[in-house]
């Protein structure tokens, strides 16, 4: 695929929410400006902020818990927007109850877990995808035909950063809490880690420094990993300031650089060793309704998976995420 495709193109499907939090508030929006899918249900354990969020979205059905959900006969898919450390069991929830589910990234806490969430799937014959919007965006699909095509050579190294000024939050806050999964990780480091994988495959050498916040969460890392003998990728994740979120990919006859967020929709441009360059700049509205288009394009197909996000992609990211925490000696609960 050269160009993303325009989501009002996608079937409809009726999506029901789980976890009515402020990423199921971008969703939400996405979905209703964008697609011709229907938000027909949320669920929360807290009634009132799910009747807010159902007034907001317009949507019909509010459940108090999430079970009552995902047995909503209305639903055919659940957008799983929970705190990491849920993930599983909402997921497992969800498929259990045989609906397509799109679960929010991290997919979950660890390896391990995601294995269990995609066996469940494949015994039910439901659809599963990480809800990692970057891989949908226009320009990461242009971006990939432009790396098909060999317009700047071999790719030889990739730099990425996603860093928030989160010092703020309380301690409270999930991102600082290792019961909720917390940590730059998981939240934002999964951005760079997915975005390397994306271009250069599974690294076959992973080095990490970081730095653990006084809960014992990682506050920021620096990510080496290695590719066959060449190809390697520099990558940066912090809590304590909001970096420049920008992408790199050098190859051996020019480079791609993208805009920050490069994890959002944006430009990048090509500028080539014999001096040409060019620039890919496309206005895009929201950014969700990429991953939520491609949602209902595969189940209308009866498909389990998405070729652009696949389960093998998944656990392939978790795994690497897995050695890094392992190296930094980020340890969540109940592990």
């Amino acid at each position: 695929m050269t160009h993303a495709e325009d989501p009002r193109t996608a079937p409809p499907i009726r999506w029901g929410i789980l976890g009515p939090g402020w990423i199921a508030n971008t969703f939400a929006t996405a979905v209703n400006r964008y697609t011709r899918a229907q938000l027909v249900a949320v669920g929360s354990r807290n009634r009132d902020r799910a009747e807010r969020f159902a007034t907001h979205h317009g949507i019909p059905t509010v459940h108090v818990g999430y079970q009552a959900l995902v047995d909503d006969p209305q639903v055919d898919a659940v957008y799983v927007a929970s705190p990491h450390s849920e993930h599983r069991e909402h997921a497992l929830l969800a498929i259990a109850a045989g609906k397509h589910v799109l679960v929010e990234k991290s997919f979950t806490r660890n390896a391990a877990e995601a294995q269990e969430v995609l066996d469940a799937a494949r015994a039910a014959g439901v659809f599963v995808m990480e809800a990692m919007w970057t891989r949908f965006l226009p320009h990461v699909v242009a971006l990939r035909s432009v790396l098909a095509r060999g317009d700047i050579g071999e790719v030889v190294t990739v730099i990425a950063d996603h860093g928030q000024a989160f010092g703020h939050l309380p301690v409270t806050h999930r991102i600082h809490a290792p019961e909720l999964a917390g940590g730059a990780l998981l939240d934002l480091g999964v951005y760079p880690v997915s975005f390397a994988h994306d271009v250069l495959g599974v690294p076959d050498r992973i080095q990490a420094v970081g730095s653990l916040t006084p809960a014992g969460v990682d506050g920021q890392i620096s990510i080496a990993l290695g590719f066959g003998e060449r190809a390697q990728a520099a990558l940066s994740t912090t809590l304590w300031s909001h970096t420049g979120t920008t992408a790199m990919i050098g190859g051996t006859t020019g480079r791609i650089e993208v805009t920050g967020d490069f994890y959002r929709p944006a430009s990048f441009t090509v500028v080539r060793e014999d001096g040409t360059r060019w620039t890919y700049d496309r206005e895009v509205d929201g950014g969700f309704q990429y991953q939520a288009a491609e949602v209902a394009r595969r189940v209308a197909e009866g498909a389990t998976e998405s070729p652009v996000m696949t389960w093998q992609n998944t656990l392939e990211v978790m795994a690497t995420m897995d050695e890094i925490r392992r190296q930094v000696g980020v340890v969540y609960p109940g592990e």
